[in-house]
């Protein structure tokens, strides 16, 4: 049977997209495993129960998770409490500067729903620190998206082996 990786992404200026789009590209690479890939606008409750293994993806805003991936949190923590536990997931997080709290973040709901992390967190800086910079569109570079590729691959292959 056939796993599912479920890549849950939030971007507004391309940064996080790129990084999600990538980890899909890895995670593809793994047969035995259908990768979906939804902006966090369109992922639901029933998209997370279905799913073996998660990506979430997103930027840090005013140190915290962007407020469409915290939407999506928030219409999924309770349906989906007791009843994904033990579940691998990994995050990618787009920053301008740090990008830790974005990752405590997540951290404390995925304890909450019991998963287990599969990778530490990748965390990209872009180092915008103007509010021209921070606006702007976001190019990531080839070696952090080949990271988020090899995050992706890595996670879909721990679930076709039965591993994570």
């Amino acid at each position: 049977m056939a796993k599912t990786l479920l890549i849950v992404w939030h971007s507004t200026t391309g940064g996080a997209r790129q990084m999600a789009e990538a980890a899909a590209e890895g995670a593809c690479r793994e047969g035995g495993v259908t990768v979906v890939l939804k902006p966090a606008s369109d992922a639901g409750p029933d998209d997370v129960l279905a799913a073996d293994g998660y990506v979430f993806a997103c930027p840090e805003n005013l140190a915290a998770i962007a407020g469409v991936m915290k939407a999506f949190f928030d219409r999924c923590y309770y349906p989906a409490l007791g009843r994904i536990e033990g579940r691998s997931y990994v995050t990618l997080v787009c920053a301008g500067t740090d990008g830790t709290n974005a990752v405590r973040q997540i951290e404390r709901i995925a304890t909450g729903w019991r998963l287990k992390p599969a990778a530490e967190p990748r965390i990209v800086l872009t180092h915008a620190d103007t509010s021209e910079a921070i606006l702007a569109p976001k190019v990531i570079g080839p070696d952090d998206l080949e990271a988020c590729r090899d995050m992706g691959h890595a996670l879909a292959a721990g679930l076709a082996m039965g591993i994570v």
